[in-house]
């Protein structure tokens, strides 16, 4: 068999590997399939070619133009990722498990690509926030933004997922500005070496956005500053070396861990055989405890059921597991493979053995089990392991040690209270879930567990159907946990973006902050125009440009005559001697929603012209009544614009009501969809 060199990315070359290179065994058969590493990679040169070609690259680009590129790679990822699965089966990943790490990696750069043209401004200046007026007369302002961090992002990944992994973590930095330099673990990290080709072979990635290390960092983290940030996930022993380097902690380098962590799932007290709760979690559990061989960071490490139910759940978990059929990865019929070499195969039994201390094996037998396809003995097999402990609060390793494999162990709880104790005993984890139709249950085991568990994942028979599973990190909602999960976050939707980006306080003039952040702000400059606002395209509205209608005066018949049409006969607005005994009003008053409809009809210019659509109202308020006789004024200001496509835009128009007295009655944020 020809060794495959498994090559770095570095300052703009491909580099194979040299002094220190290290053998790659297959998982199936345990031969040596590959080298990788080289203890001679110039790291500075590495650094160098991130901070001053990849960072001003990607800084030049607004988030929209990013998240563009973002979805073109992950279209381009996903229409060559045969070659990734292909290649992911000497990991021991059966094709299953390639669609929970290529195809999973894909779908969350694709939602970060979609969250960063809807949720994201089309400019380099992020705004965190709303404008807080700092003085009296709103001539000092001050507002929160973020920019990207001016160095680069280490990232530094763990070998279960070589793929997910690395786009996880790549599709917010990208989003942010912000250059990555990939160090994948070096047992799978020729798939992860297959993946940059890729994108880097697509052209779609400006100079210096992403090189990889296949191998060693050498001394890469000791050359890190404020403007860098280091990404791990791991073990949390490996964690604590690489948290405690000096120079990270002297520079203040951001540090973010997505550790192993105890896991665990709970049977709820109503969730008893017969019900769709009780298949379900037995589902749930059975799932993590095979796929991807049980080397999930989220899999399931600890059962928690009912104790009148403990015997029956080993009973339907067992029956499940021993239908699993194990064998090489690459035949379909196999719904298990191996896990990642024979050295980790090792460290999962060194770690049964010490859970054995405590609790009994009643499935799986590690020495006697059948493989498909493949030698048990080369390749690095194991059966699906179930330990049940009779008194787990007497025990204690089973609390603090993880098997990263096929491992799990079982305990019987007294009541939901017990459960949560029993939780919280793993000091902190990245996911819990709770099988319950219950919602009183549910409240009372997220008061008690939620600070201890990075996300809480409730199932019944109501989300079956849609929920994703519990070992499932979603890229909308954050990933990471307290404690021995690492303390950190990963993913989370724009708050991961935020990991790699500054957030400053401005302060200024209204001027000023309209001319930084790429919106107007009240108080600053209006630019009249002779034109109508609603006649002019997108490219031709500029930020400020002010439409000033009114006045119009409300009338008792206008109240009565809205009221009776829309059949809002609200006591406010039709009878006198009511009205005025609520403190909000001195008497009758007109309807808010009349006088957005009156604003409306002050400002819309009726031809056809470029405005296309009105597409929403965000932010309304109604600041003081307007009664009979009071008279109405509106101001209409471009506040901000995003393009959408190449036929249209996106123009948030601020409005405001004002009375005959210039005090402001209403206020909100119209949003239309022009022309271009």
């Amino acid at each position: 068999m020809n060794l495959r060199d498994v090559m770095s990315f570095a300052a703009g070359q491909w580099i194979g590997p040299g002094a220190g290179a290290r053998s790659i065994a297959s998982a199936i058969t345990g031969e040596v399939i590959a080298t990788a590493g080289n203890d001679a990679l110039d790291v500075q040169a590495m650094l160098g070619y991130a901070r001053d070609v990849g960072g001003p690259g990607l800084r030049k680009l607004t988030f929209h133009d990013r998240a563009r590129m973002l979805k073109a790679l992950a279209l381009y990822l996903k229409d060559h990722r045969q070659t990734l699965y292909d290649l992911s089966f000497d990991t021991g990943a059966t094709q299953s498990d390639h669609m929970i790490d290529v195809d999973g990696g894909i779908g969350t750069m694709l939602v970060f690509a979609s969250k960063g043209r809807r949720e994201m401004p089309d400019a380099r200046v992020y705004l965190d926030g709303p404008v807080e007026q700092l003085g009296r007369h709103g001539q000092f302002v001050g507002r929160h933004i973020a920019t990207p961090l001016q160095g680069v992002a280490v990232h530094i990944n763990a070998f279960n997922f070589p793929v997910w992994g690395m786009l996880e973590k790549l599709a917010p930095t990208l989003l942010a500005g912000v250059p990555a330099i990939v160090k994948p673990a070096t047992a799978t990290c020729y798939v992860t070496e297959r993946c940059v080709r890729l994108m880097l072979d697509s052209g779609l990635l400006p100079e210096g956005a992403v090189q990889l290390v296949t191998g060693g960092l050498g001394d890469m983290l000791d050359h890190l500053d404020c403007q860098d940030a280091v990404s791990f996930t791991g073990s949390a022993e490996t964690a604590l070396k690489l948290r405690a380097n000096p120079h990270l902690l002297e520079r203040s380098v951001r540090f973010m861990a997505e550790q192993d962590s105890l896991n665990a799932s709970v049977l709820c007290p109503d969730a008893t055989p017969g019900t769709p709760e009780f298949d379900l979690f037995v589902k749930e559990v059975h799932r993590e405890m095979t796929a991807k061989a049980g080397q999930k960071c989220t899999a399931i490490r600890r059962i928690m059921v009912p104790q009148p139910q403990v015997d029956a759940v080993i009973a339907a978990l067992s029956n499940k597991l021993a239908k699993t059929t194990i064998g090489d990865p690459r035949l379909e019929t196999s719904r298990m493979g191996a896990l990642v070499s024979n050295a980790q195969k090792r460290d999962v039994l060194e770690k049964a053995e010490v859970i054995a201390q405590e609790a009994e094996r009643v499935f799986g037998d590690p020495t006697d089990f059948e493989v498909q396809g493949a030698d048990p003995d080369k390749g690095a097999f194991l059966p699906p392991m179930l330990f049940h402990c009779a008194d787990p609060d007497s025990a204690q390793r089973l609390h603090d040690t993880e098997a990263f494999g096929p491992v799990s162990t079982i305990m019987g709880y007294r009541d939901p209270g017990h459960a949560t104790h029993l939780l919280n005993r793993g000091k902190g984890s990245l996911v819990a879930s709770v099988i319950t139709n219950d919602p009183e249950v549910a409240t009372e085991i997220t008061m008690g567990a939620a600070a201890f568990h990075g996300r809480l994942y409730f199932n019944n028979r109501t989300s079956m159907k849609e929920a994703t599973g519990h070992g499932s990190p979603l890229p909308h909602m954050v990933h990471g946990g307290p404690g021995r999960a690492g303390g950190g976050e990963e993913l989370g939707g724009i708050r991961g973006v935020m990991h790699y980006m500054q957030r400053t306080a401005i302060q200024g003039s209204p001027d000023v902050l309209s001319a930084i952040t790429g919106q107007w702000v009240p108080g600053a400059a209006e630019n009249q125009n002779a034109a109508h606002p609603f006649t002019r395209r997108f490219g031709a509205l500029q930020i400020g440009d002010t439409l000033n209608a009114g006045p119009r005066e409300i009338t008792l018949e206008d109240i009565e005559t809205f009221a009776h049409f829309t059949g809002d006969t609200f006591y406010a607005h039709m009878d006198d001697d009511a009205a005025a005994a609520n403190p909000f009003f001195p008497g009758r008053v007109a309807h808010g929603y009349l006088l957005l409809s009156f604003a409306a009809g002050m400002f819309v210019q009726p031809d056809p012209g470029p405005v296309l659509a009105n597409t929403g109202l965000d932010s309304l308020r109604f600041m003081a009544p307007v009664q009979p006789g009071d008279s109405i004024n509106v101001r209409l200001t471009v506040k901000a614009k995003t393009p959408r496509n190449e036929d249209y835009g996106e123009i948030r128009w601020h409005v405001t009501l004002t009375n005959q007295d210039d005090e402001a009655v209403a206020e909100y944020e119209l949003l239309t969809m022009n022309a271009f």
